[in-house]
């Protein structure tokens, strides 16, 4: 199969981008890709043993229809307005056609130097990158909207960040790289026409149907807002962290974007900060819906030219609602409880209480749960509660609950199996393979990558244990 590149980007809008190559590494060589992906998209398995070097995976060459470019766009960072900042170490290669008419991105990410790389070197770095490539692929296979890892090239070349380590290149597979502070920079640069010109070509290649109607705009800032509201959901559900939630790092298409500092729960901490740099805890995990909230805002701002106020605060109203009806269908499916009553917040909000008072593990707490059966008041979830007393209160209260389902035992517990993964990508895991693959072993990148895609699925070795103690103290911060 021959495949097929389109440049929508570079030919509808000029001024929005510097064309320019990447920069290739020293040699640099293919440690990975994701076969998985490359059959999906249709890539010929060739494409990955290149002749020489590392092909298009590490810059060096192109395919036919490539138009590569970087982008421009702002956004506020930490709550604070940082100007113009765009690709400073990504190229959007071009987009591929696939066989059902949609697009897809590729996107290199550490390609080299571009006109917004500010005071960096254009680069990533092996650690960082691989960070990246296992994320995306969990959250895929934990069914939460994200972009995808595509390949992981690495180099002799050297990189500085808190010491010096091996620069790296990562292709990332997006529907759309068009992230809120797109808008935002055309918007601070008093250019409406522009912003509107971008929406206009969003609305064109993701909205298709709505193009044609009269309301178009109000009628894609309300799915906007409905898409972050649920990715939100969904991150606080299965207790991931994003670490930096700026608007540069926010999709249009409500897609888990730029993973850096990121974190899952180990221990359940509400105010869990996986970001070593965020010294006052804005993007903290229980503070990510508030945050989904406030850059949606900024966002509704810059649309405030050409979209009437009312509609975008109505638009913005309903962003509330929507998260909390997602994430209550979201959590209801975590306790197995397949009808909604009255008092299932009250118990869900008395297991996070016993959970929070003694740092129970987040991930392996919901799988135990679904072992629970009705009739029997023993559960193997209590011997992890050193309040037994409360434990059995709350699990009195729980299983009458259950009473109330009409699905039996078993096919609750399959449910609750489905929902509720066996192992999530712990810090621990990652650190584990970026050290091994630091030092030229690559295979327990490759079967950790192979254990995510099946999350849920039952296991007993270590990946889905807790951390060690040395796992407990990894730090992250904004280089990660």
């Amino acid at each position: 199969m021959t495949l097929s590149f389109t440049s929508h980007w570079h030919d509808e809008l000029p001024g929005f981008y510097t064309a320019l190559k990447p920069t290739p590494l020293s040699n640099a060589r293919l440690v990975w890709h994701n076969a998985a992906l490359a059959d999906e998209l249709g890539i010929p398995a060739s494409l990955f043993t290149p002749a020489e070097g590392a092909g298009v995976w590490g810059g060096e060459t192109l395919l036919p229809g490539m138009k590569p470019l970087a982008q421009v766009y702002s956004g506020h960072q930490f709550g604070v307005w940082a100007g113009q900042l765009g690709d400073g170490r990504g190229i959007l290669l071009g987009e591929q056609q696939l066989a059902n008419g949609q697009t897809v991105d590729w996107h290199l990410k550490g390609a080299g130097l571009t006109p917004y790389s500010r005071m960096g070197d254009g680069r990533a770095v092996l650690r960082s990158t691989i960070r990246e490539a296992l994320a995306s692929e969990a959250m895929h296979a934990l069914g939460v909207p994200t972009s995808r890892a595509l390949s992981i090239v690495t180099s002799d070349t050297p990189v500085s960040r808190e010491s010096v380590e091996q620069g790296a290149m990562l292709m990332r597979i997006a529907q759309s790289h068009v992230r809120f502070g797109h808008f935002e920079h055309f918007y601070y640069r008093r250019e409406p026409e522009k912003v509107r010109q971008l929406a206009d070509f969003v609305i064109a290649h993701h909205w298709p149907h709505l193009q044609n109607d009269a309301d178009k705009y109000r009628l894609w800032f309300r799915d906007v807002v409905a898409r972050t509201a649920s990715l939100m959901a969904c991150w606080q559900t299965i207790g991931f962290a994003h670490g930096v939630m700026n608007t540069d790092n926010m999709s249009i298409l409500g897609l888990t974007f730029d993973y850096g500092p990121y974190g899952f729960l180990d221990d359940y901490q509400p105010g869990f900060i996986c970001n070593h740099s965020d010294y006052q805890g804005r993007y903290s995990f229980d503070n990510q819906p508030s945050v989904g909230l406030w850059n949606l805002q900024r966002l509704a701002q810059s649309l405030s030219p050409f979209i009437d106020v009312d509609a975008l605060n109505d638009a913005l109203d309903e962003y509330q609602e929507e998260l909390l009806q997602q994430y209550g269908k979201l959590m209801r499916r975590k306790l197995g409880l397949m009808r909604q009553e009255k008092g299932d917040n009250t118990l869900l909000n008395g297991l996070f209480t016993l959970m929070a008072k003694e740092g129970s593990d987040y991930t392996r707490t919901f799988r135990m749960l679904g072992q629970t059966e009705r009739q029997s008041t023993a559960s193997p979830l209590r011997d992890e509660f050193i309040d037994r007393q409360a434990f059995d209160q709350w699990f009195a209260l729980y299983r009458e609950r259950l009473q109330l389902e009409d699905a039996d035992d078993a096919a609750r517990q399959t449910q609750m199996n489905a929902v509720n993964p066996a192992m999530i990508l712990r810090n621990w895991l990652a650190q584990r393979a970026i050290e091994q693959a630091e030092q030229g072993d690559y295979a327990e990148l490759h079967r950790l990558h192979e254990a995510l895609r099946t999350p849920f699925a039952e296991r007993d070795d270590d990946y889905v244990s807790r951390p060690p103690d040395w796992g407990k103290r990894l730090e992250v911060s904004c280089s990660s």
